[in-house]
């Protein structure tokens, strides 16, 4: 077995994917977070040391931890790769073929180390030195972006997924992050780390406009044996879902997918930040969204290329059939409605398993944490006061590549 493989959300964590916050977030104001998809801005120095903490947990754990800076930088260094990449993300039609080729033509000569901090955290015309005879940077300002940053980034766990013995790298449904995929499928296609080695993608990773076809990993929980938990929400579509199903069952990856569908808002924007799972029979839940009654569907392959779709009555249910066991520990979020919901709103629902029971969370959400500890869940806890403010938690921050089963 090839050791990228993920079995399961509990089982011992062995290497994952982090992205440390950078140039990216330098770039945020309170006039562009909105749309760069914050909240607020952020204090970038403080949330680099609560992201290190973050790492460094991990690494006491016995995780491998490899950043997604330092894996540009390497891939970059493969010609066909950085050829490919400044083709993709510098292209004719999103810059034009003038203005695309002189651009291009800058970008190339610079150093790796160099182009990798730009192309993860942006550009702006001022910065720009070259003299280029297209129409548009005569048309902007100087503080408008070149290459518009990528802050989300540091949320790995979105832009591609680790799905038992393959990824799917996702086709992103805000234009704020659909670049991110990119610099995800260079590096899984020419990184030493990844290439040449056994692994499917299930999706993602043709140069194809995929439409309606969204999914992000914040909405996809691998619960283990053959099952996927995945949530229909603001970010993921039941197209998207569909063609991941159908591409697990086609390669044989995946007995079952069982899709919940969210309401379409923001404070629960990925499956994740209102439940997680903690041990075999346990998960974090926010009650408030994670109501008993929402509508869920149970996806099996049939046949060669087909899937039998059947709505079932509930996802605990349907989750407890899946894992072999008789019911489901489910631990709400801690405190009075107004705690919970500001702790739910703080990630206290999104945490990262590292081994069954033990879990990292942020250290802010006391009445939370002090429910897990109650139930028997060991919580490493992490300073979040300024990463949490890009709404998410240890598990947003995380892309798991090489997980145990359970």
């Amino acid at each position: 077995m090839s050791e990228l493989y993920v079995g399961s959300e509990v089982g011992q964590l062995r290497r994952v994917l982090l992205a440390r916050p950078e140039r990216a977030l330098t770039h945020l104001t309170p006039s562009n977070c909105h749309e760069l998809l914050f909240d607020d801005v952020l204090a970038v120095e403080a949330a680099g040391e609560e992201h290190d903490q973050f790492a460094q947990t991990l690494s006491n754990q016995g995780v491998e931890v490899l950043l997604l800076h330092d894996l540009l930088v390497e891939t970059l260094s493969v010609k066909e790769a950085k050829e490919w990449l400044l083709d993709t993300q510098i292209s004719d039609f999103r810059y034009g073929p003038t203005f695309a080729r002189d651009l291009r033509h800058y970008l190339s000569d610079m150093d790796n180390e160099h182009l990798a901090t730009v192309l993860l955290g942006g550009l702006a015309y001022s910065e720009l030195p070259i003299q280029s005879s297209s129409m548009l940077p005569k048309m902007h300002r100087p503080l408008d972006f070149v290459i518009e940053p990528l802050p989300n980034h540091l949320f790995t766990r979105d832009t591609s997924c680790w799905v038992y013995g393959g990824v799917s790298l996702n086709p992103m449904m805000k234009p704020a992050r659909q670049r991110e995929t990119n610099h995800l499928r260079a590096i899984y296609r020419w990184h030493p780390v990844f290439a040449g080695q056994d692994f499917i993608k299930y999706f993602g990773d043709e140069d194809l406009h995929y439409d309606n076809a969204n999914i992000e990993g914040g909405d996809v929980l691998v619960i283990g044996k053959g099952a996927v938990l995945v949530g229909m929400s603001e970010r993921s579509t039941p197209q998207g879902v569909e063609n991941l199903a159908a591409n697990l069952f086609r390669h044989g990856q995946a007995k079952q997918v069982i899709a919940v569908d969210l309401p379409k808002h923001r404070s629960c924007m990925h499956l994740d930040t209102v439940m997680t799972h903690m041990d075999i029979d346990t998960f974090s839940v926010y009650p408030e969204i994670m109501r008993k009654d929402l509508d869920t569907w149970k996806l099996t392959p049939k046949g060669s290329n087909e899937m039998t779709v059947e709505q079932v009555p509930s996802y605990t249910h349907a989750i407890e059939q899946a894992l072999g066991v008789d019911y489901l520990k489910i631990i709400t979020t801690g405190g009075n409605n107004y705690e919970a919901e500001r702790e739910q709103w703080n990630d206290a629902n999104n945490v990262l398993t590292v081994k069954p029971g033990v879990v990292i969370g942020y250290e802010r959400n006391v009445y939370t944490n002090e429910k897990y500890d109650k139930a028997g869940i060991t919580v490493l806890p992490i300073p979040g006061n300024e990463l949490g403010r890009g709404r998410g938690g240890a598990r947003c921050m995380s892309c798991p590549i090489e997980r145990d089963n359970i």
